[in-house]
């Protein structure tokens, strides 16, 4: 699955965010998903459950807790595509200003 189907969930975003600031017991992370989002502890466990599956994070048992963290190579490989992107549509943007600059400065 490719990173950015993963991200497309604005539930699996926000637990992204959460581990970036550092690696959270699942418990905390439940919390906080139920409180923004409404939604239950199984589902939860289903979004860390797929952020795992596909790389993003990784989990280790700590007595009865599970803690998660973040992963960061499948994070790269969306940075990566997304600059590709960028660069394109940045270099296509700069020549769509430098054509209307040249408009502009041709009516006055």
């Amino acid at each position: 699955m490719h990173a950015l189907d993963i991200l497309g969930d604005p539930v699996r975003r926000r637990l992204i965010e959460l581990l970036a600031r550092g690696d959270r017991a699942s418990g905390e992370l439940t919390d906080v998903i139920r409180d923004e989002f409404g939604i239950s502890q199984p589902a939860v466990s289903n979004h860390l459950r797929v952020l795992r599956d596909a790389g993003f994070a990784h989990s280790k048992a700590e007595g009865s807790r599970r803690i998660y963290s973040l992963a960061g190579e499948r994070m790269a490989e969306a940075h990566a595509w997304l600059d590709t992107q960028l660069g394109f549509w940045t270099n296509r943007l700069d020549a769509l200003d430098t054509e209307l600059r040249r408009g502009f400065k041709e009516e006055r």
